[in-house]
């Protein structure tokens, strides 16, 4: 698979809000679940005991997960019938506060949703999270891709459930109209976007209210201009944020403005969805997990998928991927044992098969074939030609993150505050507060 973030060097720093704890490794909570017999009388007991129905907690940002989640439960219900599990989502922008609140104060979900790389590893570091290194079924995934809930002391504390990437979504219905098709070139989607522009089409469904959608747009384009390897040479220290390949992917999102919606610097997610499920806006630069949503809002919505194609003639379309997120064991589980048990579902294809149909986006586990075209059509970019989301695999540490910094820089760029030049400085002061470059 492509799905590699090869040579990866990740430095994850907890978050100042949250506190230490003490972590038990997974054989020292599976044997302290169960009670040792003390007499041939006790077996009894014990096994009416392991009869009882256990209930477990899932918490999660997901909201918009809980049908495919309750269809997940039921399948793996089937081997595990006494063990009930409740998916108790909170909306995404609250889940990080709410989490770290109750983890702080000795409780908190059984089974968390971890987000990926820096901010999952942070609570590894503080001892939330159980040690799963020794879980049966890991061997499964690659060494990158257990990177996303890998802890700084190389233990590893989530499973990986699904790949996110992000392309370009488009209307079909209105590129049939216009006579345009999938472009296969940077120029070609200028033109595309021109041809929209003056039949009074918006061209892109974007918004620079939401942070997080500026760099999820900015990972997605930037290959585009600099490449695949351009990051490596960051990670090393041969190239940095201030280098005119960045420089070039900044102004690159600058240069797109003229094909925004009116006022896009108070659109946010929802609006952006809604122009593009109403047929207002005949492209989106987006995640994966939209498409379950869109579909939803609207059944008859023509969509398809294209890669972000290349600036330079001799260069490769790109998608871009990570890991979504991971579920990780709450150390302080009163149902270790339990929450064990679901840990080893998710590396099974059982598993596997139902999420790729009901959550619609790539699995983590190999060979898992989609049923839905356009989602089976999003694994195979993710598989071939992918490349990672820097900000998020690399560089979402530091407090502000330097993600973060990025967001704020490029909302900083589209309020006329800041030039491309200057987001660059911005993102490099960051890095330069916690980054070491490893050759």
């Amino acid at each position: 698979m492509k799905r590699v973030f090869s040579g990866a060097l990740v430095t994850m720093i907890a978050a100042t809000s949250m506190l230490a704890g003490c972590s038990s490794s997974t054989n020292n909570s599976a044997s302290s679940a169960q009670p040792a017999a003390t007499s041939a009388s006790a077996a009894p007991a014990q096994t009416t005991a392991a009869q009882e129905k256990v209930k477990l907690t899932i918490g999660s940002w997901r909201t918009e997960d809980t049908e495919a989640y309750a269809k997940i439960i039921a399948e793996f219900k089937k081997t595990n019938p006494n063990i009930d599990l409740e998916f108790k989502p909170t909306k995404n922008t609250e889940y990080n506060t709410s989490l770290n609140t109750a983890l702080q104060s000795g409780s908190g979900p059984d089974i968390i949703h971890l987000r990926p790389y820096a901010a999952g590893a942070a609570l590894a570091d503080a001892g939330y999270l159980e040690p799963l290194d020794s879980v049966k079924g890991m061997d499964t995934f690659s060494k990158d891709t257990l990177l996303a809930a890998t802890g700084s002391n190389g233990k590893v504390y989530g499973v990986p459930t699904v790949f996110s990437s992000t392309q370009i979504f488009y209307n079909k219905k209105i590129f049939q109209k216009y006579n345009l098709q999938e472009p296969k070139t940077w120029d070609e989607l200028i033109k595309t976007a021109d041809t929209l522009k003056q039949n009074k089409v918006t061209p892109f469904a974007f918004g620079s209210k939401e942070g997080w959608i500026l760099s999820l747009t900015q990972g997605a384009l930037a290959p585009s201009v600099y490449g695949t390897d351009f990051i490596k040479k960051i990670l090393s220290g041969d190239a940095n944020f201030k280098s005119p390949e960045f420089v070039s992917s900044i102004k690159q999102m600058k240069d797109l403005v003229p094909y925004f919606p009116d006022n896009y610097v108070g659109i946010g997610m929802d609006d952006m969805r809604n122009m593009f499920v109403t047929e207002q806006a005949a492209m989106m630069v987006m995640g994966d997990w939209e498409y379950a949503v869109m579909k939803k809002a609207n059944p008859d919505l023509q969509m398809d998928v294209f890669p972000v194609p290349p600036v330079k003639a001799d260069g490769k379309p790109t998608v871009t991927t990570w890991v979504d997120g991971s579920f990780a064991v709450n150390a302080k589980s009163a149902h270790k044992q339990e929450a064990l048990k679901f840990m080893e579902f998710l590396t099974t294809k059982a598993f596997g098969i139902v999420a790729v149909n009901e959550l619609q986006k790539p699995s983590t586990i190999p060979g898992i074939q989609a049923n839905d075209p356009l989602v089976a059509k999003i694994t195979k970019n993710a598989d071939s030609i992918s490349t990672p989301y820097a900000a998020v695999v690399y560089f979402s540490a530091g407090n502000p993150t330097t993600k973060v910094t990025l967001e704020n820089s490029l909302q900083g760029m589209y309020l006329n505050k800041l030039t491309p030049e200057q987001v660059a400085e911005e993102v490099q002061k960051s890095a330069d507060t916690w980054f070491k470059p490893k050759k």
